[in-house]
């Protein structure tokens, strides 16, 4: 009777490691100032590479203003400026022109990084960003490490070399040389497009890491922009300036077009569904569910009137108050 017991339970605990989600690490790669335009134009190999196995679009669509505050905010936190009111570099006016809805425990509007932090308080998550102001986008004390470095080579240098001892769970790379090169010399221009082909090539230096870091392939890459560009600016209404690409690759996607119209706000949303998060009430994204498989969707769509995540993140999001009850605060 002993052994049948002991045999029991050991079936059930295989049982259950097979219904546990493997391990999952997501490193988004952001490249400021990328524009539709510099990836079908400029000489883009890696990324044309990552496409061929990767859900993709290249009419996702920025939010407006589209200056790099309010959309890189945007893409951190599933939401638009109407919701985080951030609208402006904060340059020429406060960056935060109005109470955002919701804020969380640093009084920032708040971002995948507070959530995967509330949900896994042992997370690794890491960001290093090539534009110093986007470190006021985000919780401070939330990041493992939140590094600005001077250019592309040395913020990609110094993520790969984070990457390679720690593996972390959420990685955010943010690239701003296409930018600069928009600015000085102009969108299309022939400086720009060999900008974008040196980021180019840094996103290949990544996947290159992984392809010997991460032999399961347990990894998601999504490449994303804040915003395209218009002569040697942006920040107004044109398809030039709003239109941006989208690219996700990693276990159970479903490779090609994405059949779905993607804003740039469901980046976080499409993270938080990676990582099985809750995702708070201020939020107005949705994971882009049409750029995985049928099958992997469909695994993790819970019956009618079932809840299926866990407990903590259930009351995790209890953390997210409205602004009146958790004072100003923050920015």
């Amino acid at each position: 009777m002993p052994k049948r017991i002991a045999t029991l339970f050991l079936a059930l605990w295989w049982m259950r490691a097979a219904e546990a989600p493997p391990a999952r690490h997501v490193i988004v790669f952001g490249i400021d100032g990328l524009s539709v335009d510099g990836v079908v134009s400029a000489h883009t190999p890696r990324m044309h590479l990552l496409m061929a196995r990767a859900a993709w679009t290249l009419t996702a669509r920025a939010v407006m203003p589209t200056l790099s505050s309010p959309n890189w905010e945007s893409i951190i936190t599933g939401s638009a400026p109407e919701q985080h009111g951030i609208t402006s570099n904060g340059y020429f006016r406060k960056m935060v022109e109005f109470e955002p809805v919701c804020r969380d425990s640093e009084g920032k509007f708040p971002t995948i990084f507070e959530l995967l932090r509330t949900a896994d308080p042992g997370a690794r998550i890491a960001v290093f960003h090539d534009w110093a102001g986007f470190a006021d986008l985000l919780e401070k004390d939330v990041p493992d490490v939140l590094r600005h470095e001077h250019g592309a080579a040395k913020t990609t240098a110094a993520a790969i070399a984070y990457w390679r001892e720690n593996q972390p769970d959420l990685m955010f790379i943010h690239l701003d040389n296409v930018d600069h090169a928009g600015h000085a010399k102009g969108w299309s221009s022939p400086a720009y497009y060999q900008a974008v082909e040196e980021a180019d090539a840094h996103l290949g230096a990544v996947l290159d890491m992984l392809a010997e870091a991460d032999p399961a392939k347990s990894t998601y890459v999504l490449v994303t922009s804040d915003h395209g560009g218009k002569g040697r600016g942006h920040g107004k209404n044109s398809l030039a300036e709003i239109q941006i690409p989208w690219i996700l690759s990693g276990p159970g996607i479903a490779a090609g077009k994405v059949s779905v119209p993607v804003n740039t706000f469901d980046t976080a949303a499409t993270v938080a569904w990676i990582f099985r998060l809750t995702t708070p009430p201020c939020w107005i994204a949705r994971p882009v569910l049409a750029a995985f498989q049928p099958q992997v969707v469909a695994a993790r769509t819970p019956a009618p009137g079932v809840n299926c995540a866990p407990r903590s993140l259930i009351t995790a999001s209890g953390r997210f108050g409205t602004s009146p009850d958790l004072g100003k605060g923050g920015n």
